[in-house]
């Protein structure tokens, strides 16, 4: 692509002196409107800044590429500026970064999928080459700029007959943008300047690009998986010797992963894989520490959920707000209707679908294909013993090691490699784990659910306010699975002895979770991920309909920070709807119960009910910005202590 096709000279300006982010844009958005790119500079403008609201577009090095996509474009092209002072108070990926050069990108709604993603994909592989942007950087004018866009180096040409091995790479970051295309040109670069080939496979928003051919995997030497998520079809690799690493190390040292690269490659050559069988399914991953395997594996489960989430959640809050609003309650338990039919599908995709993916899409990150089906088994056994997305994340995990188990162990070639790979493992697997879950975890978490509404009933009564407060925190411990579901037992039983304070206590504490991460990922953006901010932005939406699945995502990536925020927050929310004696005969959920209240004059009982919900979201998003936020802060110093040791081993050695 070439760069000097989306833009002009016109459209940069170097060595500015804008003091703030707004006042930078404002300046791009008016050059753009002036150069005739744009239909209207309000609703663009508009646009850019709902796009900041999402996630930063500040990035590392000081550069900020913000960007807008809408139909106040004419067509696609791209502003600059360089600034003699550097912003620092503009969000970053980096929170330390300096912004001193800024791309604004202009992108019609229609061109959303593909001239956004690619010219990104260029910047990105562009500016992560230091000789690119220091060119750049370097300009006076805005001519001088604008020649240095395509300024290519010649000076490299016939480097490719003096290359010793052939490297292949996958980069992959979870949003498939700035980081999967910056490793993959760290790499490019630091083999030019090891005399190695090296082609990088990116894995990312535009799905698999330069994807390696049989034949370049039949020739190279050795692979880097370079990546925060799953690696697409690592069955293609099985033969060669690997490096694994995380997406942002080639940025820091692209070299010594080739050098790693080559030396597993010196220690298993071609010749002597050259007569090795190919089988189906890839040999057993470099290893990772049990930390890191967990964690990636939840954050591949994580990923595959949001969608169904989404979708489930937003689905089954549709039947329910319509059916309270328009006093449908009876079209919505009738068996068959419409509005019956919308609560099943929405319901089916939270309650049946959801804990499965999960589950098999975390066993594929330990076990790769084969644990597919041993995951979605595991899934499925979490739902049948009613252990909610705890009991799904335990199966998964549980799964994929028992896949990974017999994939060491158990072991041949030829004639049996598919058999062993496509019959044995996923049969094996999920006899294995459906034992585990059915037989050892089940009865035990039934015994616990039996205990906990035992102990519920004996709260009732003179100790109101304390049953409120357990009720509220049991509600957001695990979200749906079996402590929730304890206590929605509880309510119910409650109910039909006539005692209406419990489920009044549970509608609002249902609330709580998803109001409480909307407002985190909101007022505490820049702690948390742009995953996480594109479903905060639904979630109070799913609250408002009494669906507490919204928070999980959040709670299964953190759960030791989450958990206790979310049930200190719903604890108080159930003691205060307690205290005053609020009630609600009806089951269900969501905003339009409010007419329903008893115990207290409507208004009050309808204030005090959605207030109680409010106040503990304020307290739960306080806790969940603090405790994020200093995550973070110790990570930063983990990182940090980790490279000034390296640097003192260096130093020494």
């Amino acid at each position: 692509m070439r760069l000097q096709s989306l833009t002009s000279s016109n459209l940069i300006w170097t060595n500015q002196s804008f003091s703030t982010k707004d006042e930078t844009i404002r300046f791009l958005v008016e050059q753009l409107n002036s150069n005739g790119k744009l239909h209207s500079k309000e609703d663009f403008y508009q646009a850019v800044m709902e796009r900041e609201s999402l996630s930063a577009t500040g990035l590392e090095g000081g550069l900020a590429i913000p960007h807008g996509k809408s139909s106040a474009v004419k067509e696609a092209a791209f502003a600059v500026a360089t600034l003699e002072k550097p912003i620092a108070e503009w969000e970053s990926v980096d929170e330390s970064n300096q912004v001193e050069l800024v791309m604004l990108l202009a992108i019609p709604d229609n061109e959303a999928g593909s001239t956004h993603l690619n010219l990104l994909a260029e910047l990105m592989t562009r500016l992560a080459d230091p000789a690119y942007k220091e060119r750049l950087m370097q300009a006076k004018t805005s001519d001088q700029f604008f020649d240095a866009l395509d300024f290519e180096e010649e000076k490299q040409e016939g480097n490719d007959q003096q290359t010793t091995k052939t490297i292949l790479a996958i980069t992959a970051c979870p949003a498939g943008i700035a980081h999967t295309y910056m490793a993959a040109e760290a790499l490019v670069r630091a083999g030019k300047e090891l005399n190695v080939k090296v082609m990088v496979e990116k894995q990312g928003a535009n799905g698999i690009e330069d994807r390696h051919s049989k034949k370049q995997i039949t020739e190279a030497d050795a692979v880097i998986f370079a990546a925060d998520v799953a690696v697409k079809d690592q069955g293609r690799f099985s033969k060669l010797p690997r490096v694994t690493t995380s997406v942002a190390t080639p940025l820091k040292n692209a070299k010594g992963i080739l050098e790693e690269a080559i030396e597993k490659s010196n220690q298993s050559p071609k010749s002597s894989r050259d007569h090795q069988e190919i089988i189906e399914e890839d040999e057993e991953p470099e290893s990772k520490s049990f930390k890191k395997e967990i964690k990636d594996s939840i954050m591949t489960g994580i990923s595959y959920i949001i969608p169904i989430i989404v979708a489930g959640g937003m689905t089954l809050a549709f039947a329910v707000l319509v059916s309270q609003a328009f006093g449908l309650q009876d079209v919505y338990a009738e068996e068959g209707s419409w509005l019956w039919l919308f609560r099943q599908l929405g319901g089916s995709m939270l309650g049946t679908l959801m804990v499965p993916v999960l589950a098999a899409y975390m066993a594929y990150s330990i076990g790769d294909k084969p644990a597919l089906g041993p995951g979605f088994a595991a899934g499925i056994c979490a739902n049948l013993i009613g252990s909610g997305f705890l009991g799904g994340m335990l199966g998964g995990i549980l799964a994929g090691y028992i896949i990974k188990f017999l994939k060491k162990h158990v072991q041949t070639s030829g004639t049996f490699s598919g058999f062993v790979s496509f019959w044995l493992y996923p049969v094996v697997g999920t006899l294995s784990v459906g034992a585990i879950m059915l037989f050892v975890v089940g009865e035990p978490l039934a015994a616990l659910n039996s205990g906990l509404i035992s102990w519920l009933e004996g709260l009732s009564g003179g100790n109101a306010i304390l049953l409120g407060v357990i009720l509220g925190a049991m509600v957001s411990f695990d979200l749906g699975g079996p402590v929730n579901k304890a206590a929605y037992a509880f309510c119910i039983g409650a109910m039909a002895s006539g005692n209406i304070m419990p489920y009044a206590a549970f509608a609002s504490v249902k609330m709580v979770s998803a109001f409480a991460v909307t407002g985190a990922t909101i007022i505490g953006k820049q702690y948390f991920t742009k995953p996480e901010q594109e479903v905060g932005k639904q979630t109070w939406l799913l609250g408002l309909a009494g669906i507490t699945e919204g928070a999980i995502p959040f709670m299964i990536n953190d759960p030791l920070r989450v958990i206790p925020s979310l049930v200190a927050g719903s604890a108080v929310t159930g003691g205060i709807v307690a205290y005053f004696g609020i009630g609600l005969n009806v089951p269900g959920a969501g905003i339009f119960s409010l007419a329903l209240l008893q115990g207290q004059p409507l208004f009050t009982a309808a204030s005090v009910w959605l207030g109680a919900a409010l106040i503990g979201a304020f307290i739960s998003m306080v806790l969940l910005i603090i405790t994020r936020k200093n995550k973070l802060k110790k990570q930063s110093r983990t990182t940090s202590q980790a490279e000034e040791s390296a640097q003192m081993e260096t130093a020494v050695n």
